[in-house]
This record gives structure tokens, sequence and C-alpha cells, in this order.
């Protein structure tokens, strides 16, 4: 029976150390990503991130230009347009802008992660173009008029590159926080069942620990992997950005689980230790 006992306690020890990572991405993919106006408070400080800044000025002008061609017109606006759409990127009303387009990018990812839409997750980049010609237009600068203002937009997610990975993210955003509290069940479960139970909560926070180191690597991969995946056109200092944006909370969680594990592992053993001096 003892044998048993800790058996079954050490099984849901393992089950917890995989459950902690998976919990916490549920509840990040349910929180992070499928809430709007969260989604959008995440990106907002993005706006005045000085990578992403360059990231859409420089998009913004190629755009326009490849779209005017080669000639006098294109050298004659490519140096007042850079500056132009540099100059509002560090407005106010770029704020704003990039809160609307944050909606629609979330809004995007959501159809993307569902399979309701195949095509690609893009910033859709015209709004800025829009508001630059109207600036450069009442400054006066010569051919201002004739910039074209088309869908500049940046790809930052592809549905056919997710394979598998959408059914995965689909299950655990309707997962919620329910992996999370099956998480506490299984580590309470497994100091009861224990027959030493001081011990068996020493390795309950180490796997609480374990799976926080695991989610910690996963996401320093997830970046790499996510920086190697965007398009040649797409700058990594800026899409570095928006990952760590992202994935910040995500961060926060682990390294407090982790913190928490570490805790609730030596005060366990502190418990016991003191014990022994005492009697």
């Amino acid at each position: 029976m003892r044998t048993l006992r800790n058996s079954l306690s050490m099984t849901l020890i393992v089950l917890l150390a995989l459950l902690t990572p998976v919990s916490a991405v549920a509840a990040w993919a349910r929180l992070e990503l499928d809430d709007s106006d969260r989604f959008v408070a995440t990106m907002a400080p993005l706006s005045s991130d000085r990578d992403v800044r360059n990231a859409v000025t420089d998009q913004v002008t190629e755009e326009a230009l490849r779209q005017l061609g080669p000639g006098p017109l294109r050298d004659a606006v490519r140096a007042p347009l850079h500056d132009a759409v540099h100059a509002f990127t560090t407005s106010g009303a770029f704020a704003t802008v990039w809160k609307a387009l944050s909606r629609a990018v979330q809004s995007s990812t959501q159809q993307a992660l569902e399979g309701d839409s195949d095509k690609s997750v893009t910033i859709d980049l015209a709004p800025v173009s829009r508001a630059v010609k109207r600036q450069l237009v009442a400054d006066g600068v010569p051919f201002a008029g004739r910039i074209p203002v088309r869908h500049a937009s940046i790809t930052v997610l592809d549905p056919a590159d997710l394979g598998v990975s959408r059914e995965a993210v689909r299950g655990l955003q309707r997962a919620g926080i329910w992996p999370g509290v099956a998480a506490l069940v299984v580590a309470v479960l497994a100091v009861l069942v224990a027959v030493r139970r001081r011990r068996a909560a020493i390795f309950v926070g180490a796997a609480f620990a374990v799976g926080a180191v695991v989610l910690i690597v996963l996401i320093t991969v997830g970046r790499g992997l996510s920086l190697d995946a965007l398009p040649s056109d797409v700058d990594r200092s800026a899409g570095g950005a928006v990952y760590d944006a992202l994935t910040g909370s995500l961060r926060t969680a682990s390294w407090i689980v982790l913190v928490c594990g570490l805790i609730v592992a030596a005060a366990s053993w502190l418990v016991g230790a003191l014990r022994g001096r005492l009697y």
C-alpha cells in the first residue's frame, strides 16, 4: 500500500511538471490573444518603440516609392516622404492609428486560429500612408498629391505555416484557466496521497519550478523560430519587439511560478530540517 501511494504521488508530480507550462500557455492564449481590449492594450506601447517606428517608416516609404516607379518624381519625393512618415510615427496621431491597426490584427489572428480564414494576418499601413499624404499636401510639398495610397502591409502570420499548432492554440484558448485549476488539484493530491508528505511537498515545489523553466525555454526558443519565419521584408528587430510585448505577461508568469515553486520546496525542506533539530 505504501509503495502504491508513493508511486501514485510521483506520477502526479510528473504530471504537474507537464501541466505547469501547458496551463500557463492556455491562460495566456485565452486572456491575451482572445481578448481584443487586452490585446490592444498590450500592443499599444509599441507605437513608441523605435524599432517598430522605423519598420513602419521604411515599409510605407518603400511601398509608395515602388508604386511610383523609377523616375524623377520618385527621387523628388523620397526624402520628404521618408521624413514625413517618420514624423508621423512620433506623433500622438500614430498612437491612435496603431490601436486601430492592433484591433484589426487581433480580429484577423482569431479568424486564422479558428480556421475561418486562410488569408495571411497583416498589419495594413494604408491609414499611415493616407495621413502622411494629407500632411505633405497641406505643407505644399511638390508632387505630394501624386503619391499613391494603397495597401502597404506587413505580414505577421501565415495560417499555412501553423499546421497542427493552429489546432493546439485553439484547444488551449478554449481550455482557458482550467488546466491551471487542474494543476493545483494535482499538486494537492500529490501531497495528500504521499506517505511522506513533506518530501512530496518538496517535489511538488520542484515540479512547479521545472515546469516554469521549461516554459521559459519554450518562450526563448519560440522567439527565434518566430523571427526566422518572418517574411524577408519584415524588420526582425520590430518583430522581436512585437513578440516580446505579446509574451511579456507569459514570461512574467513563468518567473513567478519558478520563484514560488522554489519557495515551496525550500520551505518544506526547512520545516523538516528544523523538526529534526528540535526532536
